[in-house]
């Protein structure tokens, strides 16, 4: 793991507490020497800081992507508003924890994270099994198409760009077309875990794929169901 915070107080209580977790870290003060060291190193994940002097975490989350680095990004903020927010996603980031924050929390994130791309533990051996079926290639609901093997969508001509975490979610969703899925079913298949009825981290995602999925005089496609979820249908 890469840790990347300027606060030396939280980035070695962080650093502690990550390690008693069980994972390797390395912990950096600035965004210069966080991208060195992603370049060097290649970790797992990043946990950035938003507010770091000279290079940002939203830079450095930029600059990863714009060279094809995947490699999931969890961002550390003290910015609450849902601009801020969105500013992050924007950037390339697959989730967020707002300061000040449980380090439970952040662990439950780590995760969730890790759990959607090393589905094999750190560390462990895979187990022999039988061979897959290879998934269908595309699947398609109320305009939508999607292929899960490429990770691209569209509606209709028009192809989306979608961060890792905008895509499980609407893939979720397009799978479960006309079914109403609840906020607990969404955080756990999601995330992996239900941050309760205070989190507004889904509600966030939400109207982010909206933004990019909604066209003028075009039916909206995501719904909200008051005080149980949400559904994805062609009204």
């Amino acid at each position: 793991m890469l840790l990347a915070e300027d606060d030396r107080a939280i980035r070695n209580a962080l650093e502690r507490a990550l390690t008693l977790e069980g994972y390797q870290v390395m912990a950096v003060a600035d965004g210069v020497e966080a991208l060195a060291q992603a370049h060097r190193n290649r970790p797992d994940v990043l946990v950035l800081d938003v507010m770091m002097p000279g290079i940002d975490g939203l830079q450095v989350c930029r600059v990863l992507r714009a060279e094809g680095d995947r490699t999931p990004v969890l961002m550390l903020t003290a910015l609450v508003e849902t601009a801020d927010r969105i500013a992050g996603l924007d950037a390339g980031a697959d989730d967020y924890v707002v300061k000040p924050f449980d380090v439970e929390e952040v662990f439950a994130r780590l995760r969730a994270l890790l759990r959607r791309t090393s589905p094999v533990g750190a560390g462990s051996a895979p187990a022999a099994e039988a061979p897959r079926p290879l998934p269908e290639r595309f699947i398609d609901a109320a305009g939508i198409r999607m292929d899960p093997q490429a990770r691209r969508v569209w509606r209709g001509a028009r192809e989306l760009e979608l961060t890792r975490t905008e895509f499980e979610l609407l893939e979720l969703l397009v799978r479960n077309a006309g079914i109403v899925l609840d906020h607990s079913t969404i955080y756990d298949r999601i995330w992996g875990y239900d941050f309760g009825p205070g989190s507004k981290n889904l509600a966030v995602y939400v109207g982010y794929l909206r933004r990019k999925l909604d066209e003028p005089d075009a039916p909206q496609l995501i719904h909200t169901v008051r005080g149980v979820g949400y559904v994805l249908r062609e009204d």
